[in-house]
């Protein structure tokens, strides 16, 4: 039989297959004009960064422009990657090319502006473009692209002449009111009608909704200048505020179209502003990103996925609270908001601005002389929009510090006690007026060592590091590794250390004793119920944890509290404040571990007192325990550049950021210490920092550190040896060792390296 005759055999009572068609390959011709797109593809390997070359069809050539989402083959793999650019000629032979799979999106998904600003942020960060892609742009869904273009949109600014009119007005009385408070905000305004890049800071003044009123109108001010802004916002609960604040001035959120407030009307979605969140369905998500994308919508606002969102032009680019934890991507490059904002702000020629309750230290670094001299673009000068006085001085509670002195002048016989008797006198007769907020530290415990004697947190002598112990050998230095053998009090001179174990969770319990039948609301995201967004004003206690404090609304009726959906729908005239805040267990805030934990503290002082009333409505805030006296003062006084001009001075004398540049390597320690030696940082020209002590070796380390979290119960090869080391070198080489870094690392996993290795640059914790 010949092999035309031959026949698949089949059962019977089966029918007989159909032979298949051979396939026949397509014919593909390369495109007439640049037939070479490099692609950046979805591989999140350092040594695999960069551009990979393919041809392009001429089919293809229309929609495979840069910046379109394509499909390509990668070994035996089929991976996506964006175009970043077309070109003749490549360096590998046109036999090797491989062609297009296909062009997933007809548009350019990300535009030539963005693509330079990932570019920079890789390059900071010591990352790729496919880590910063895999960050900034969503997930693509396919309705949403044709919903995309079956509505085209454009901002009412563009069409609407009476509520651009409308906005401008509120804008104006909310500028009046700022006045008072902020004496520069005519740089400001100068700033974002000039051409070049501006940088601002903003310490935010007491008061409820203070916050933001400061950066509604700052967003509107960028909008009526013809500029699209971004905001990057701590946590939702702000988000939803500052999205109510922006509804009062008259802005709306991007939604479904309705026909009302100057929307024409008919299919698709509009708006004025949007909320992009990592959070968010992938279908809102990816729509809010094309109406950004597309000019549609303008103004962003959101948590730290926020900072790529793909505005245009010399845009304002802001962030609040931007010491916080929140800031910083917990993925590879590990990017910092605020790095982020300020490096695409200068590269747009736009205008950066930092909006914070307790000034971070980097702000205070840059307000300073000695910021101009740094070419970096991560950091560098800025302008403070308030003089020396304290904004909003007039909305200032009476805030009093019940420390032990304070006490015994007053002759309270409950010294030592978690809520001393003064402190419960003023509190009951608060009641009377109102809710009373009590905040309290965290709703766990945690532990520290400190001083037998005098109890003053137990530090490092070599790096003023905290000092931690296994209960197997001697405490040693949390930063620097070094063994606290032979330590000593530099306070006191006690030789023992003791361990401190901080707890809060039994708050509700203990108060009920001290205040019978007052009803008593915790707001906690550990408890069962979760965070309480709102109260009214009737009598009760209310106990939160930090960030989770509820505002106070002027209406009636309901339970007093609000639903977990965190909707804040009225403007600030309607928010009410607390008769009393009570801050409880000041004493924690000296065995709070961090380089920033006094100014993280602070920061959340300020948040829990700003939602008191003013001292001439009756309202007062309490701050209970022992505490650093630079803390105290700094919140008494409502003045942060105390606190951030004392911790700078610090930093300087032991040479910590920002004073420098600091990297944080950690992995297996034969990993670490390859790298460590490949960089010059052990022996080489990155070996020795310049610190007004002198010079000083700029590696602090390696320190044992505990296997990751995933790894449950299993053992893996490289993981039970861990360290982490810290790599300090002068502010004007910090691009230098964020690329030192990024080669090693490439050259390490290049060479099969089986050990884990990671780095960060500008960490926000040494520990």
């Amino acid at each position: 039989m010949s092999e035309a005759d031959a026949q698949q055999l089949v059962l019977d009572g089966l029918a007989q297959g159909k032979p298949r068609k051979p396939r026949v390959a397509r014919r593909r011709t390369p495109a007439g004009q640049d037939p070479v797109a490099q692609v950046v593809l979805n591989v999140q390997a350092t040594h695999l960064g960069g551009t990979f070359d393919y041809l392009v069809d001429q089919d293809q050539d229309k929609g495979a422009q840069p910046g379109s989402l394509v499909r390509v083959r990668f070994g035996r793999q089929l991976i996506n990657g964006v175009i970043w650019g077309r070109q003749s000629t490549s360096e590998v032979p046109e036999s090797s090319l491989r062609y297009l799979e296909r062009v997933i999106t007809p548009h350019a998904l990300v535009s030539d502006s963005m693509r330079e600003d990932i570019t920079l942020i890789a390059r900071a960060y010591g990352g790729t473009e496919a880590n910063i892609l895999r960050l900034a742009v969503p997930p693509r869904v396919a309705r949403i692209d044709k919903e995309q273009q079956l509505v085209p949109g454009q901002p009412r600014l563009a069409s609407d002449t009476d509520w651009v009119a409308g906005l401008d007005r509120a804008a104006t009385d909310a500028r009046a009111d700022l006045n008072r408070d902020y004496d520069r905000l005519e740089e400001f305004d100068q700033a974002l009608q000039s051409d070049g890049f501006s940088a601002f800071l903003a310490d935010i003044g007491p008061g409820p909704g203070r916050a933001e009123h400061l950066a509604a109108w700052s967003l509107a001010a960028a909008l009526l200048s013809g500029r699209s802004a971004v905001m990057v916002l701590p946590d939702m609960q702000v988000v939803e505020r500052l999205s109510a604040a922006l509804q009062a001035l008259g802005l709306v959120p991007f939604g479904p179209r309705t026909g009302g407030g100057g929307d024409p009307g008919g299919p698709g979605w509009a708006g004025d502003y949007t909320i992009l969140d990592s959070s968010m369905a992938p279908a809102e998500r990816y729509r809010s990103y094309l109406a950004l994308a597309s000019g549609q919508v303008r103004c962003v606002i959101g948590l730290r996925a926020a900072m790529y969102a793909p505005v245009e032009g010399p845009a304002l680019f802001a962030v609040m609270d931007d010491a916080a934890y929140q800031s910083a991507d917990g993925m590879m490059p590990y990017a910092n908001a605020r790095g982020v904002l300020r490096l695409r702000a200068k590269s747009h020629g736009g205008v950066f601005l930092a909006l914070a309750r307790s000034r971070s230290v980097r702000s205070q670094w840059e307000s300073t002389p000695e910021a101009e001299e740094v070419g970096s673009g991560v950091t560098g000068p800025i302008r403070p929009l308030d003089s020396a006085h304290t904004p909003g001085r007039d909305r200032l509670p009476w805030i009093r510090w019940l420390n032990r002195e304070e006490l015994s002048r007053l002759a309270d016989p409950t010294i030592g006690a978690r809520v001393p008797h003064t402190a419960v006198v003023a509190l009951r007769k608060a009641l009377d007026d109102g809710p009373v907020l009590l905040s309290i530290p965290q709703d766990g415990y945690s532990q520290a060592l400190s001083c037998a004697r005098c109890h003053h947190q137990a530090r490092c002598p070599r790096c003023t590091g905290p000092l931690r112990s296994d209960r197997e050998s001697a405490p040693r230095c949390a930063w620097c590794g070094a063994a606290a053998t032979n330590w000593s009090c530099p306070n006191c001179g006690g030789e023992r250390l003791r361990v401190i174990r901080v707890g809060a969770a039994g708050t509700a319990q203990e108060l009920r004793m001290l205040f019978r039948n007052v009803p008593i609301l915790i707001s906690s995201p550990g408890q069962p119920r979760g965070p309480v967004f709102e109260v009214d004003q009737k009598p009760r206690l209310v106990i939160a944890t930090p960030g989770a404090e509820p505002i106070v609304i002027q209406r009636g009726g309901g339970d007093g509290a609000g639903d977990a959906s965190g909707q804040d729908p009225l403007p600030e005239a309607h928010r009410a404040g607390y008769a009393a805040v009570a801050i409880l267990d000041a004493w924690t805030s000296l065995y709070a571990l961090g380089v920033d934990a006094r100014v993280d503290t602070l920061s959340s002082w300020m948040r829990a007192a700003s939602l008191c009333r003013s001292r001439d409505s009756g309202g007062q805030v309490l701050l209970l325990g022992q505490t650093d006296p630079q803390l105290a003062q700094a919140l008494v006084t409502w003045r942060s550049p105390l606190l951030a001009g004392a911790e700078l001075e610090d930093r300087r004398m032991t040479g910590m950021p920002p004073s420098c540049s600091l990297a944080t390597v950690w992995g297996g320690r034969k990993a670490v210490m390859w790298i460590l030696d490949r960089i010059g940082a052990t022996t080489g020209e990155l070996s020795l920092l310049r610190t007004e002590e002198g010079e000083v070796p700029s590696m602090l380390g390696p320190v044992p550190i505990p296997p990751p979290k995933t790894l449950a119960a299993r053992q893996l090869e490289g993981t039970q040896d861990r360290v982490r080391a810290l790599v300090r070198v002068p502010l004007e080489k910090r691009d230098f060792l964020a690329d030192r870094l990024r080669e090693g690392l490439s050259e390490y996993y290049a060479k099969r390296g089986r050990e884990e290795l990671k780095f960060q640059m500008d960490p926000k914790d040494l520990t």
